[in-house]
This record gives C-alpha cells, structure tokens and sequence, in this order.
C-alpha cells in the first residue's frame, strides 16, 4: 500500500508508506493528487523542479506539501507524481503534471502540522498528515 485515508472530523488525514523517506514523500503526493482529482485521470504534460529545505523531517515534508500547494494557487500547475531525492533534512524533487485549469479539482487550502509524524517502521517509513 502506497498511501491510506484515514478518518478525520473537518480535514483530509492520510498516511503515506514507503520502503524509505524518498518514497514516503512521493506516495504523499500521490495521496494528495488523487484527493485533489479525485475521479479525474490527471495527464503528465510538464514537470518542473524544486528543491525544499527543513529543520527536521516533519518541517522538510511540511515545506514539501506546502510548495506543492503554491504550485496549484500561484501558477496553477497541478502535481500527478513526483520523484524525490533527499539528503539529509534537504530535498529535490522533480514535479509531474499538468495545467490545474484542464481540471475540476477539490482545494485544499494548506498543508498542518496537526497530527503529523514520520516514523521507522518494520517495513520501512510511514508518514502522517493532515491538510485543510
């Protein structure tokens, strides 16, 4: 299982899994493109690059989704996949996606630290996150 909705009373939770944080982060994204489209079969056209710091690895996915988020409102660019290189509390990601006006998409407003972890876990990395 890449990524999970978990049940939450005003705002969408998910967890994302992951062999390690490279993946974790990039099944977030998954999560959070599939709530955004939801039915809609989203199209890769362009990419475009990032690279986010953090403090630590809660801020560093925090800032991540955070980016991804002003990518949609600021140049309505609208992320299918992403492929994530970390190093350290530093990341680079290369974006996959399309033009968010192709689309009928859900919003979400921000990315919280409400609820939020990345944790080791028997099968690798699992993260928690809640967005509004």
């Amino acid at each position: 299982m890449k990524y999970e909705f978990l049940e939450h009373t005003a705002d969408i939770k998910f967890r994302a899994y992951g062999k390690d944080l490279n993946e974790v982060f990039e099944n977030a994204v998954l999560a959070v493109s599939e709530y955004l489209c939801g039915d809609e079969k989203l199209k890769v056209r362009k990419g475009k690059v990032i690279e986010v710091d953090g403090k630590d690895k809660e801020s560093l996915l925090y800032n991540f989704l955070d980016e991804i988020l002003y990518l949609l409102d600021a140049e309505n660019f609208v992320v299918k996949t992403a492929k994530v290189q970390m190093r350290g509390n530093n990341l680079r990601a290369e974006l996959f996606g399309d033009d968010a006006i192709n689309y009928k998409l859900d919003h979400i407003k921000a990315a919280t630290y409400s609820e939020m972890h990345i944790k080791k876990t028997d099968d690798g990395w699992e993260a928690q996150v809640v967005v509004d």
